[in-house]
């Protein structure tokens, strides 16, 4: 399936930036060749003979609207430099664009060159005031914008997959020593014996003794506290533990499938990055959306879980499938109820208001066993390991020399995703599906203003922390969208991200239903999310 997916990405993320770039000439948007009557203001101190000098370049607002067909507020004062080309009218321009600078001409800059820099030609014409001049400017052609940012996202974002992967050598190799000395010592056996009861209804197919177990329960126990650095070389262990076992090389097992659908669920007690976010936005409870996000994350875990043990079934024909469906009748019923009523509540509104409780002791409790446990553990282990006669400088070593070779077998699996994922997303395609699927979502009252975060959450982190940020400058931390957007930050993953990556480092390139099943724990994240912020603030 994920094969599709890249594709898909890669097609869309290209169709849609040539058909945007295509309909930007015939509509002549950047006006290339056309001449827009200025007006340039000069230093007291100019003289004819310079031969480059800072001017200010002024245009009132209904020129600009005129010209270039779009909203201009306030008379744009651009500071400009201009430099002589062999003439006493004739200049060369330079702009260099900033905050205030018009949104147009922010995004003619950013494909013709540096990212705000922008240049063209001006001729002076009569004389305005006593340092003042008319004139005719004509910016640099402007073509194929959408094609340029998508081959700069390519290639920005095959370097971000390489960055990603050397940033994890150091991380990876330290926790895997670590989890060596563990395992040595049997530390890992005795975790895994004590959770037995829920790895055996989970992960049936592993063995209850097996390494994977311990690893897995570390990477689940990890991201639940938000150790993202810590969880992800325990994640990355596990995947190599349960490809030991895997008798079809290259093709997920249902273990890896059950693994990866909780691991998507992103279910973390403290969504610490959004929280920070919102306390750097000045919201006056930044914190407020713990209980949100982990309703919401729940939502997602429990859907993950039930999609992935229903999708292992499969194929299957059609007398086992009917008797499938009779023997778990009752469960799908329930299901089907609760769905269903999810929907009817969310779009006729029927919700009540409740104040949402102090979670401040939680917090504090939460983010102190977040900090001390990364310490703890690594002594823990290592004293452990000790007492039971383990060599453990020579196995740590060990075990960070397998850390290093995960950590660089991964780099042609990121690359491949994140290249597809920055090309769709600069190439246009994302506004493309937003715009598509705004009349379903409106359906339910998910707020369009939300819709990108719950769209770019699966596919890239950054992106949706970027947009996440955009967001809540606009609306505030506060605000109905911004918790919105806050708690699908902290309910949901970076699901594709997860599944390269995880994937990746045992070369599983037969992905069976894992995209499902995590495609399926996102939307009902982003439902739970929806449903619970309703409750408690819309």
């Amino acid at each position: 399936m994920l094969n599709y997916i890249w594709l898909g990405l890669l097609f869309l993320g290209i169709a849609t930036a040539l058909t945007i770039d295509i309909h930007e000439q015939t509509s002549d948007k950047y006006r290339n060749g056309r001449a827009l009557e200025v007006i340039v203001s000069f230093d007291p101190a100019f003289s004819k003979t310079t031969k480059s000098f800072d001017a200010i370049l002024k245009i009132p607002s209904y020129s600009f609207e005129k010209f270039y067909g779009m909203r201009q507020k306030v008379e744009l004062n651009q500071l400009v430099k201009l430099t002589s080309a062999n003439s006493n009218k004739k200049y060369s321009i330079y702009i260099t664009t900033d905050e205030h600078t018009p949104k147009i001409w922010q995004d003619m800059a950013k494909v013709s060159g540096k990212e705000n820099d922008l240049s063209g030609k001006i001729i002076l014409k009569e004389k305005y005031d006593d340092f003042s001049f008319t004139a005719d400017l004509t910016l640099e052609n402007i073509s194929f914008t959408r094609m340029k940012e998508a081959t700069n996202a390519a290639i920005d974002y095959a370097s971000k997959a390489v960055e990603i992967a050397i940033g994890l050598i150091g991380i990876m190799a330290l926790w895997l020593g670590v989890m060596k000395i563990a395992e040595q010592g049997g530390l890992i056996s005795i975790i895994a014996k004590s959770v037995k009861p829920i790895t055996k209804f989970l992960f049936p197919d592993i063995p209850h003794d097996h390494p994977a177990v311990g690893s897995i329960i570390m990477n689940i126990s990890a991201n639940m506290l938000g150790l993202g650095n810590a969880a992800t070389p325990f994640g990355l262990k596990a995947m190599e533990e349960l490809d030991k076992i895997n008798p079809n090389k290259g093709t997920a097992t249902n273990a890896m499938c059950t693994f990866l659908a909780i691991n998507t669920a992103g279910l973390t007690l403290i969504p610490a990055t959004a929280i920070a976010i919102r306390a750097a936005s000045g919201s006056s409870d930044p914190t407020i959306i713990i209980g949100t996000s982990i309703f919401g994350a729940s939502c997602a875990t429990l859907t993950g879980i039930v999609a992935v043990k229903t999708l292992e079934k499969f194929p299957m024909n059609f007398s086992r499938f009917l008797g499938y469906i009779k023997s778990s009748w009752k469960f799908f019923a329930i299901l089907f109820l609760v769905i269903s009523l999810l929907v009817i509540l969310l779009s006729l509104d029927i919700l009540a208001s409740f104040k949402f409780s102090n979670t401040e002791t939680i917090r504090t409790i939460i983010q102190m066993i977040s900090t001390l446990a990364i310490p703890i553990i690594i002594i823990s282990f290592v004293l452990f390991g000790f007492i039971k006669k383990v060599k453990v400088y020579e196995t740590f070593v060990e075990g960070a020399k397998e850390g290093f070779n995960i950590a660089v077998r991964i780099i042609p699996f990121l690359v491949a995703m994140l290249l597809a994922i920055g090309i769709f997303r600069a190439g246009g395609a994302m506004d493309f599906l937003i715009l598509l699927l705004s009349p379903i979502t409106n359906l339910i009252g998910f707020p369009a203003e939300a819709l990108p975060m719950a769209l770019m959450r699966p596919l890239s982190g950054s992106g949706a922390l970027g947009i996440m940020t955009e967001t809540i400058s606009v609306y505030g931390p506060d605000s109905f969208i911004g918790i919105l957007v806050s708690t699908i930050m902290g309910s949901t993953e970076t699901t594709f991200y997860v599944l390269a990556l995880y994937f990746g480092s045992v070369n599983i390139t037969k992905m069976r239903h894992a995209v499902a099943a995590g495609v399926m724990a996102d939307i009902a994240g982003v439902l739970g999310a929806l449903f619970i912020v309703r409750l408690l603030f819309g």
